[in-house]
């Protein structure tokens, strides 16, 4: 018979063993607001490439205003969830401004995005639906899928083929509804998926489509509407997972948005909804700014994309290997994770905070540092992050010749 002292000796060699492989995650501390330069916890100040700060907007000035502002006039917090004595005029409004900028009928506001796709599945289908999902999809999409009694197919990642393939399975096992989920653009590689092919494919099988926005809402596209935007099948999306806590100001808090019957039923029976607190007024204040900024002009956004196509070809430029692609995900490949935790460590050194992915986050053998530009970064930023990878790719052997 084991006893608490046995467990807690296997959680402590589970951690040895972590570290033993190179694995272990460390947190780093800054002590200030996020930004295109960060203060570190020994008072250095360095240049963040890894923030998800993608517009620059987590220390706006007009954002931190209404901030304040919401915390003036709507106060602190709800000390409720929505349906009993959470909702303000704040969150409809938010709601039905993230629906106008995404091109659909109506949003519900989750605490988190985790939850968003947490919450989905499970009440919208059942046994006798089906979920087909790209094998890369984001953990949340899987966990929120576990949830779900639907039967799972799950396809190679951004394969048409393989997708048609889960289709006809799908219909052959006799799914009353089948819904298509894959991420607009996922994490770890910038890859954009194939919206406009997926479109096609799922309406001649009759399916669903719906696709998690974190890393494209607010700048991809041409007006930062986001991946429907930019495979040109805007307003085409029945089911739409979002993210504030990105590019849409950086703090917290996740959305579902898509047509009406569906935001009505996540409202009576998403759990995640219905048994956690309301978003914060300073946070739901904030983002209603942000959607103002994004409306008004594109110039966030057109900055970002110009700073991404100089990263991306002065990286390359130094020797490194990089994932193909436009997005400003750079995903800058070392395959061995402990490599990539030494370059993360001496371009720290060097004044860049860039730290390294590794499995389980990342598949075994593709360890990698994942820059993350922003339009919130100069020229001159941009420029030091190079020489800086390119010395630190000299000293450990990555690249040959500067």
């Amino acid at each position: 018979m084991t006893n608490a002292a046995d467990f807690y000796a296997h959680l402590n060699t589970e951690l040895q063993g972590i570290r033993e492989a190179g694995l272990y995650k460390s947190e780093r501390v800054i002590t200030g607001p996020q930004g295109s330069l960060v203060h570190t916890a020994d008072g250095r100040e360095v240049i963040n490439l890894c923030a998800n700060n993608y517009l620059g907007l987590s220390s706006h000035p007009q954002v931190i205003e209404a901030a304040h502002e919401a915390l003036r006039t709507h106060g602190y917090g709800l000390s409720s969830v929505r349906f009993i004595c959470g909702t303000q005029d704040l969150h409809k409004t938010l709601e039905q401004r993230l629906a106008r900028f995404l091109g659909t009928e109506d949003t519900i506001l989750y605490a988190a995005a985790f939850d968003a796709n947490g919450g989905l599945f499970e009440p919208l289908l059942g046994e006798q639906d089906a979920i087909i999902s790209d094998e890369l999809n984001h953990a949340s999409i899987i966990d929120g899928i576990r949830l779900c009694k639907a039967k799972r197919f799950r396809y190679k990642h951004n394969d048409m083929a393989d997708l048609e393939r889960c289709l006809i399975e799908a219909k052959e096992a006799g799914a009353r509804f089948t819904l298509v989920f894959t991420d607009g653009v996922f994490s770890m590689d910038g890859t954009i998926a194939q919206l406009d092919k997926i479109r096609e494919i799922t309406d001649r099988y009759g399916a669903l489509l719906g696709i998690d926005e974190c890393h494209a809402s607010g700048f991809i596209g041409k007006t930062g509407r986001g991946t429907h935007e930019y495979r040109d099948v805007f307003g085409k999306i029945d089911i739409i997972t979002g993210t504030l806590g990105k590019a849409l100001g950086g703090a917290s808090g996740g959305f579902t948005t898509g047509r009406r019957e569906v935001i009505e039923l996540l409202r009576q029976r998403s759990r995640p909804y219905l048994f956690s607190n309301t978003v914060a007024p300073s946070i739901v204040g904030a983002s209603i700014a942000v959607l103002d900024l994004l409306e008004g002009s594109t110039a966030l956004r057109d900055k970002l994309e110009a700073n991404t196509a100089y990263f991306r070809e002065a990286i390359q430029a130094a020797g490194f290997e990089i994932k193909p692609g436009t997005h400003p995900i750079v995903p800058i490949m070392v395959h061995d994770a402990v490599l990539a935790q030494k370059l993360s460590a001496r371009i720290l050194e060097l004044g860049i905070y860039a730290v390294g992915f590794f499995f389980p986050v990342v598949p075994k053998g593709q360890a990698r540092i994942r820059v993350q530009v922003s339009a919130g970064h100069s020229r001159e930023q941009l420029e030091q992050a190079v020489a800086a990878f390119t010395q630190a790719g000299l000293e450990l052997g990555l690249i040959k010749t500067a």
